[in-house]
């Protein structure tokens, strides 16, 4: 039985290292932030007090109290056995960022018609969000041959973003986000985050993910694709 996709939410507040200053979200994550929490808390009930070994505990606990009738996304309707949602699109691949190094990288370069990429909106002061990042670790190195996965942070700069790529040993490509809320545009609207989008080998936005998943949800869903 597939997995259906879950409802957004972001958690608004940032949680950068004590003592030390953490740029606050986009404008518009600000915004949609405020309201997204709220629901989120009331029909989950998460706390974001965050320790590594904390929060990925709660993911799992999180996916699993969401029901089915809350997750379902009728403007994604899926076909019962298919690997991609009935009314797949392309990807928008036009798009040129910035990595942690400063560099120029074209998102485009990122396709490959041998593997699966998981581009995953995040930011540093997004707790759900690092607690998806242990489990796209162990999925970049398990399927590293058929598996290309993408970290896009929506507003951190490098510095706090490569530091925090460092910490977390994020072994797959982070790319820099701020003040580009045209490629949140062209994949959203994205209400909150974090925020994954699998995309299969010939190019089709397959599955959305609108707040945080477990990761055997991910490896589910990326295998049914390779």
């Amino acid at each position: 039985m597939e997995q259906q996709d879950q409802p957004g939410f972001s958690t608004g507040t940032p949680s950068g290292t004590p003592g030390e200053p953490s740029p606050g979200p986009s404008n518009k994550m600000r915004t949609f932030a405020v309201a997204a929490t709220a629901g989120a808390l009331l029909a989950i009930a998460i706390p974001f007090v965050w320790s590594p070994s904390e929060e990925a505990a709660k993911v799992e606990a999180t996916a699993a109290a969401v029901t089915p009738a809350a997750s379902h996304d009728t403007s994604a309707p899926q076909t019962d056995g298919a690997s991609c949602m009935a009314d797949a699109k392309p990807a928008n691949w036009d798009f040129t960022l910035k990595d942690l190094d400063g560099k120029e990288v074209a998102l485009s370069s990122f396709k490959d018609p041998n593997k699966v990429v998981l581009l995953n909106f995040w930011a540093t002061w997004c707790g759900p969000c690092k607690a998806e990042i242990p489990g796209f670790v162990e999925l970049q190195e398990k399927y590293k041959d058929k598996l290309t996965i993408i970290g896009y942070s929506v507003d951190d700069t490098a510095e706090l973003a490569k530091k925090y790529a460092a910490e977390y040993k994020m072994n797959y490509p982070i790319l820099l986000g701020e003040g580009r809320e045209d490629v949140q545009d062209a994949y959203g609207p994205i209400w909150g985050i974090p925020a994954s989008f699998i995309i299969s080998k010939d190019g089709k936005v397959c599955r959305k993910h609108m707040g945080i998943a477990p990761k055997a949800v991910f490896e589910k869903e990326i295998v049914a694709l390779m």
